[in-house]
């Protein structure tokens, strides 16, 4: 029987966070579609990070519109919504 490793990401640290916020982005163009996270961090900068390539960042911007332009540019469509770091802060 052949044995497959489960494991989609590296283990990260939870009690650290860097980020503002977090939008999911997609190629619809593909089957299944090719995702990417959009983060913001506390200094307005934009980093986009790729789940396929163990979040590394394939893109960085001063501001969240260039980043936006650039996923835009490659045909990317965001996922509605965006998740806030302060809405997993534990109470």
């Amino acid at each position: 029987m052949q044995r497959i490793d489960t494991t989609s990401s590296p283990a990260l640290d939870p009690a650290k966070s860097d980020w503002n916020f977090v939008e999911v982005w997609i190629d619809p163009m593909l089957s299944p579609p090719y995702i990417l996270l959009l983060l913001g961090d506390p200094s307005g900068s934009c980093h986009v990070r790729d789940p396929a390539k163990g979040y590394k960042v394939v893109f960085s911007s001063a501001t969240y519109d260039e980043a936006q332009t650039w996923l835009l540019e490659d045909e990317y469509e965001p996922i509605e919504g965006r998740l806030s770091a302060s809405e997993l802060e534990v109470m």
